[in-house]
């Protein structure tokens, strides 16, 4: 999907992106938040995140691409199991006709990311689009015209560095092989 369409864009690094996430992927990368939270802080953030999914499974959902760096891919969150589990879903997830999951190879030497995971949020009013950064103190929400352009700008130098969605596909049955 381009950036000014309709829609949300997820650029992390090293995480999956929580739309994306496995009940049991995200409550390990909870499990290892430093400094470590309390079991009802884990559960009251993981009832949440999987909550915030149902807008990609609801009547009309909301058209949604992920770009990913396969570093997240081969992180290894929760072990084998939750990992293996986490990628199939992924795959799943792709098949989608609303959800696009594009990868960023190992290789790629114009791959600029930003180091947190970023939610860009466009409408049919450039101007309202909204960008979410992931940080570890919680979630942070621009919308300035400076930041905007930026995050546009960072959103398509990492869109153009993806493979396509068929081949990430491909990259990511094989990586879960791997495994």
């Amino acid at each position: 999907m381009a950036v000014r369409n309709s829609g949300s864009s997820l650029l992390p690094v090293l995480h999956i992106p929580a739309l994306l996430q496995t009940t049991d992927h995200a409550r390990a990368l909870f499990r290892g938040v430093f400094p470590p939270l309390q079991q009802y802080e884990i559960e009251h953030r993981l009832t949440h995140r999987i909550k915030r999914q149902g807008i990609l499974h609801r009547e009309r959902p909301t058209p949604y691409t992920a770009t990913i760096h396969e570093a997240a891919l081969r992180m290894g969150f929760g072990g084998r199991e939750v990992a293996v589990a986490q990628l199939k879903h992924l795959i799943d997830m792709s098949e989608l006709p609303h959800v696009t999951v594009r990868v960023v190879p190992f290789g790629k030497e114009s791959f600029h990311g930003t180091g947190q995971g970023i939610d860009y949020v466009a409408g049919a009013v450039p101007q309202l689009d909204t960008v979410q950064l992931d940080t570890h103190h919680g979630c942070e929400f621009l919308d300035g015209e400076a930041q905007l352009s930026k995050y546009r700008s960072v959103v398509d130098h990492m869109e153009a560095s993806a493979l396509s969605s068929e081949a990430s596909r491909d990259l990511i049955h094989h990586i879960t092989q791997d495994l």
